[in-house]
């Protein structure tokens, strides 16, 4: 018998994004600042023909009010979140952080890149259904 497998949320825009993150960080590699690596992954998704909005601010409502303002390193096509990392090593917060983005968003997916001595990735997912929108 055959197995199927099972296809991933947005899987494409993501292995896009993956693919993408490690073109980057073969032809730049270790080193330089989050900035940098943003700008290349920008330059080379869009000649992908992906959409990508850069330093996208996101309101946080509290108990149905406006309480602060978070601004998110990338989307792509309106869909995945993309948070860069270039540093040594990984600080265990980021992944609340994505958590946090995908918590005050309608976008499901969000990615981690970290342009470390090795790079690497990480992928999650806030499904919508389980998300309390108060705004």
């Amino acid at each position: 018998m055959e197995r199927r497998r099972r296809e991933l949320l947005d899987e494409a825009i993501t292995r896009s994004i993956i693919g993408t993150f490690y073109d980057v960080h073969r032809a730049l590699g270790f080193g330089y600042r989050e900035h940098i690596y943003a700008l290349a992954m920008e330059r080379d998704l869009v000649a992908k023909g992906h959409q990508v909005d850069r330093e996208v601010a996101v309101m946080i409502h509290y108990r149905g009010e406006p309480l602060a303002r978070q601004t998110m390193d990338m989307i792509v096509d309106k869909r995945v979140i993309v948070e860069n990392k270039a540093t040594e090593y990984l600080h265990p917060g980021v992944a609340k952080q994505l958590s946090g983005y995908l918590t005050a968003t309608i976008m499901e997916v969000g990615l981690i890149l970290h342009f470390g001595r090795k790079p690497k990735f990480r992928r999650m997912i806030c499904e919508n259904r389980f998300k309390r929108f108060s705004n």
